[in-house]
């Protein structure tokens, strides 16, 4: 085994670390109380080629490995969880699902702006939307129907909780063809927002990720061209489960990289903390802390480079990723959780960051599949 990053993984770790202090630290606490979507930090990293990171060259993107991906997905995380779920999303789910199943007409219409993070010098980013009011870990029960006509579908329905759903200009919308074949009658779909018929609900209210772009997107009559159908008939809900198990690593990394964040703020204010007569770092209780804070981390990082290194070598890699997944979120949950601890008072006020941090870890433990549908598949995979 060789646990050696190489010399260009480290140059993109470097260029994600100051572009998350340079560019995303400034602001952080008032786009999250404002709830402000972070427009210009997404702009600047389709400028750096990280809303394509994977994609390959020819679609416009970066050609970069999975494993670069983990990494820049932990740097900017450590800082704005808000900006790392709108670039995960963009990566992990549209970009891959596209160039992994989609028509090369597809790849060329939406792939490669999508990639680029622009089209016509403006932002271009995608969503994707299977979560809907009676179907979230059931994703097998979905409501949105896509009633097949003779050039195109007729899409009506509605998804919740979806990421850059205001912002994006593409949809990737799962929705049910044939509902007698169940799950073998869901189909996954190309939709333009601007489409007639596409209305864009209110913004959610959050407990974390307050700058990032979270709507309720209905339809009502909106028709869809048969060539914006992704795959064969009743490919959808494989279509919908590949393309999560990628995206499992990504949010994997963002669970990590809040951990990570939190356990060096929580550090290096126990070396200027003094309690008792001393710093508080010199306490038992405050290593000991420190010293599980900096284990589950290590184990977690371990697991999400695992997870990417099976799928750059395309492996199977849906246990890997769902153990990740699993335990770098509650990671995240728990350390940030102890780095208000070690904060005391003063974890609890805004300015120190770590408040923000714990908020924002929870929703690690729920979207792309919750903790307890990550236990479902691994355990399926033990006991085969």
């Amino acid at each position: 085994m060789n646990f050696e990053l190489t010399e260009e993984q480290l140059m993109i770790q470097q260029a994600a670390r100051d572009f998350a202090q340079a560019e995303c630290l400034p602001g952080v606490i008032e786009r999250d109380e404002l709830q402000q979507f972070p427009k210009a930090q997404i702009e600047k990293l389709a400028d750096l080629g990280f809303m394509g990171m994977m994609v390959k060259e020819e679609y416009g993107g970066a050609g970069l490995d999975t494993i670069s991906y983990v990494l820049a997905m932990e740097e900017i995380s450590k800082v704005d969880a808000s900006v790392s779920v709108c670039m995960s999303v963009n990566n992990s789910l549209v970009c891959y699902g596209l160039q992994e199943f989609g028509t090369e007409a597809q790849k060329k219409n939406y792939l490669t702006p999508l990639a680029q993070g622009k089209k016509d010098g403006q932002l271009y980013i995608g969503a994707f939307l299977l979560s809907e009011p009676e179907a979230g870990s059931d994703a097998t029960s979905q409501q949105t129907t896509a009633e097949e006509k003779e050039d195109h579908y007729l899409l009506n329905g509605t998804k919740n909780w979806i990421t850059n759903g205001g912002t994006a200009s593409v949809y990737l919308v799962i929705a049910q063809t044939n509902p007698e074949k169940g799950s073998r009658g869901i189909n996954a779909f190309i939709v333009e927002k601007s489409w007639p018929g596409v209305v864009v609900g209110a913004k959610e209210n959050k407990l974390g990720i307050r700058a990032s772009d979270t709507h309720t997107i209905l339809f009502n009559d909106v028709k869809v061209p048969k060539e914006n159908r992704i795959g064969e008939d009743g490919f959808g809900f494989k279509f919908a489960m590949k393309t999560l198990a990628g995206g499992r690593i990504g949010i994997a990394s963002q669970a990590l990289g809040i951990a990570s964040g939190a356990f060096e703020r929580a550090l290096a204010y126990s070396k200027v903390r003094k309690a008792f007569g001393t710093e508080i770092m010199n306490h038992q209780i405050i290593q000991f802390k420190l010293a599980d804070m900096a284990t589950k981390i290590e184990a977690s990082r371990l697991l999400c480079l695992k997870a990417a290194w099976e799928k750059d070598n395309e492996l199977d890699y849906t246990l890997s990723s769902s153990m990740a997944k699993v335990f770098a979120s509650e990671t995240a949950m728990w350390t940030t959780t102890e780095a208000v601890q070690i904060h005391g008072g003063y974890g609890f006020v805004k300015e120190y960051h770590v408040e923000r941090m714990m908020r924002d870890a929870k929703i690690t433990q729920i979207y792309e599949g919750t903790s307890e549908v990550q236990r479902i598949v691994i355990s399926r995979s033990i006991l085969k």
